[in-house]
């Protein structure tokens, strides 16, 4: 296993007989942290990502190693990096399973992104199942179960082996839009009588308590108040939040301005039945262009396709209606307000992962600078992607499992103590480690 001791970074390979499957493969920020700073300092090699124990030694994995395919598929629970990224190196003969819409967000990624080192997966041929489909790979059956998580398209799986059901829940929440997704895994999990869950456990401390609907409430009280523009920082594959920022600049007579990426996900994700986006020609919405010189194929098409609908605006254009706009925006594009000049009444809004994602960390210092500089004050308003303690704790007393070992936390101890009394065997796990059910 892969993911202890850290928040990401998750890949459980289970091995039934002569059947292996990976679940999840994804990329560790916390060891990536340890040994690199990028851009200037980033790995160079997989050689280098082995040394460092970023990426594990395995044989018959990796696209880079000659010998023959040792694992018989990928399963991925969605579509955020760290449970997904290290696909890259994947042997292409090996076959990846994933959500339709995580099909797309990997594929919309891969468009919009420069292919490197360790985020390459433009050649792969994903294998897309929903939820109700059963997936034969060797002596393995796999079932996939929608959950509510902060992107769309996530799953949970019931792996039926030889010795039992084993359950993997990948990240989910009963809070966000969705909760109904999560009750229906939990009761399939449960009707598994597995004799294992590999849980995340996030939130064992620091939970905050909230909902989406709460975050879209706070976000209107905000904007309501706001005499300039309205800065929103917000993950770009997070719809949810994305339908919440929409919802509240049309409410306030505002129109919500996404990036051309976002924009260009937003347009793959319509085609998607039943996912709820809003469309690009919608009044509420626009598509800001920052201000380069050079822009790649993908970007000109898209702006040229909402061109004609006066939807395409940039920095100048935004600057003379500020009070009508909520701006969807990266740190990495604050280069912006140098022309922009947010007016006075302007504020910043920091709507992803608490405290910062892993990314960001480093440039808290910088952002709270930029903010300074233009008399912005910052709100943070968010809602996990991940359950709750006391949540996640119901969760798996109703799924009942022999075993529990939890992944994606930095507090496995404290998770082992506080489910104690259930009647479920805490493990807690160690990397590359391998346990006998």
């Amino acid at each position: 296993m892969a993911g202890f001791n850290e928040i990401g970074g998750n890949k459980i390979l289970l091995q039934d007989r002569d059947t292996r499957v990976f679940f999840d493969f994804g990329m560790s920020y916390a060891m990536k942290k340890q040994f690199y700073s990028p851009p200037f300092l980033s790995p160079k090699s997989e050689r280098s990502l082995q040394e460092l124990g970023i990426l594990p030694q395995l044989k018959g994995v990796y696209s880079f190693d000659s010998s023959p395919p040792e694992v018989d598929a990928v399963f991925i629970s969605h579509g955020h990096m760290d449970h997904s990224a290290y696909l890259s190196f994947i042997k292409r003969e090996i076959s990846v399973y994933c959500g339709e819409t995580t099909r797309t967000i990997l594929q919309t990624l891969s468009d919009v992104r420069r292919a490197d080192l360790e985020f390459s997966v433009g050649d792969i041929e994903f294998k897309a199942f929903r939820t109700g489909n059963k997936i034969k790979i060797g002596g393995l059956e796999v079932e996939p179960f929608h959950v509510d998580h902060s992107v769309p398209g996530a799953y949970g799986f019931v792996i039926h082996t030889s010795n039992g059901a084993v359950v993997y829940t990948g990240d989910f929440r009963d809070h966000g839009a969705k909760p109904e997704m999560t009750r229906d895994f939990v009761e399939n999990a449960k009707n598994a009588n597995p004799v294992a869950v590999v849980t995340e456990a996030t939130n064992m401390t620091g939970a905050s308590v909230s909902s989406e609907a709460e975050v879209e409430g706070k976000l209107d009280k905000i904007v309501a108040r706001a005499d300039g523009i309205v800065l929103a920082e917000f993950a770009y594959s997070d719809v949810d939040r994305l339908n919440s920022f929409y919802h509240v600049a049309k409410k306030n007579s505002r129109c919500l301005a996404v990036s051309l990426r976002q924009a260009y996900l937003l347009e793959a994700l319509r085609k998607d039945k039943g996912l709820s986006v809003p469309a690009l020609d919608d009044e509420a919405m626009l598509i800001f262009r920052k201000s380069k010189k050079r822009f790649d194929k993908w970007e000109n098409e898209l702006a040229e396709r909402y061109e004609g609908a006066n939807k395409v605006f940039d920095v100048f254009e935004v600057s003379k209606q500020q009070c009508k706009v909520v701006l969807a925006v990266s740190f990495y594009d604050f280069e912006e307000l140098v022309p922009l000049q947010p007016e006075a009444g302007s504020c910043y809004i920091l709507s992803s992962s608490e405290p910062f994602n892993e990314e960001m960390e480093i440039d808290y210092e910088r952002l709270i600078n930029w903010l300074s500089h233009y008399g912005l004050p910052q709100y943070h308003v968010h809602v996990s992607g991940h359950v709750m303690p006391l949540q996640l704790k119901a969760a798996l007393k109703e799924i009942n499992a022999q075993r529990i070992f939890p992944v994606h936390t930095e507090s496995a101890s404290l998770f082992a103590k506080f489910m104690r009394d259930l009647k479920s065997q805490v493990t807690l796990v160690e990397k590359c480690r391998e346990y006998t059910l």
